[in-house]
């Protein structure tokens, strides 16, 4: 339901913008002729709710499709893979994966195809930040809690405020000029980069886990503070826990209390904002991803939104939502393996 509702409010959105989608596909051609052709061949020439019928249709891994090349709902055997279950005289009811259409501006591109080439990019950054957010936090987190008031805590605080003010754009052009440009002959690290990059010849692509490195920093910044507060917070909470106490008096030294019974509790809270920061890393990475030059999802977004690819930009923003529709739901059922009292229904 929360899928189908997301559905309908792309649709809605993208189809009120002002503006003639076959104008913008022929970049403002005036040709009535071909403008009448585009515009039957997308089905821009159909009422609102027939257009949305034919969105869910596409969308649909059951689906009715025509046999008509001309037809709008004709699907291109050459592009798409697809199972016929059923022959309707002109009409073919077929299984298959959703149809996200396909790119205004990169030829009739499959919208699913360019999404498959940037997405797994997007996806090992958004795993590289996430990772460093929740290693340096939980640890962090740890050292602030137990050394509360000091010096150490006021200082670590201090950088986990600093850490949530700073704006992500900023952030990235700063470590890019600072740490690709000023000390490029010390980190060797490069101002822009994508994960795969051709080789000195041109001929194959190779990885560079360097370019990595900067923009999962830059990315992990502001969910790293986050992690740093929660955990302090929440590690303070448990120790005033009945259970802690009974440690303590059992003997139990600070280190066998924190990891064998303290952390378990206390990292719900971090498991619910590192949950909600993932999925929100897919859309937040377009800045980051388009100031270091990384080929990912938010970089395509971004230059979609340049040239008005509404089905790229549509498909983008859907497939992001459905990701964040899973990752809640795997939350879900790690919270019922922190925490036996959380029951799933």
């Amino acid at each position: 339901m929360t899928l189908f509702g997301v559905i309908t409010v792309i649709f809605v959105l993208f189809t009120v913008l002002p503006g003639d989608p076959a104008r913008m596909m022929l970049d403002q051609n005036e040709d009535p002729a071909q403008l009448a052709l585009i515009k039957k061949k997308y089905g821009f020439d159909q009422p609102i709710l027939t257009q949305y019928a034919y969105y869910i249709n596409d969308l649909s891994p059951l689906s009715l499709h025509s046999k008509d090349p001309d037809d709008y709902t004709y699907l291109d055997e050459d592009k798409y893979n697809y199972l016929e279950l059923l022959s309707l005289g002109n009409t073919t009811l077929v299984l298959k994966a959703p149809y996200l259409r396909e790119s205004f501006q990169k030829s009739g591109k499959p919208v699913t195809q360019v999404i498959g080439e940037t997405l797994p990019n997007t996806f090992v950054l958004a795993v590289g930040a996430i990772t460093i957010a929740i290693l340096i936090g939980v640890l962090l987190g740890i050292v602030s809690a137990n050394f509360k008031d000091t010096w150490i805590d006021r200082v670590i605080q201090v950088v986990s405020t600093l850490g949530m003010s700073v704006p992500s754009f900023f952030s990235a052009i700063l470590f890019a000029w600072l740490f690709g440009y000023v000390l490029h002959k010390y980190t060797n690290l490069n101002m822009t980069g994508s994960l795969y990059e051709l080789d000195d010849f041109g001929e194959s692509l190779h990885i560079q886990w360097k370019n990595l490195l900067l923009p999962a920093i830059v990315l992990g910044i502001r969910p790293l503070a986050v992690v740093i507060q929660l955990m302090r917070n929440s590690l303070l909470e448990v120790y005033n826990e009945d259970y802690i106490r009974t440690a303590r008096a059992k003997g139990l030294n600070k280190r066998q209390i924190v990891w064998r019974h303290a952390l378990r509790n206390a990292l719900n809270p971090v498991v619910t904002a590192v949950s909600g920061w993932f999925a929100s890393m897919l859309a937040g990475a377009v800045f980051v991803e388009y100031i270091f030059g990384w080929n990912g999802l938010g970089k395509e977004i971004v230059d979609a939104l340049n040239t008005l690819d509404l089905p790229i930009i549509m498909g983008a923003v859907l497939v992001i939502a459905t990701v964040f529709i899973i990752i809640n739901i795997l939350v879900d059922l790690i919270y019922g393996w922190l925490d036996p009292k959380v029951r799933i229904i």
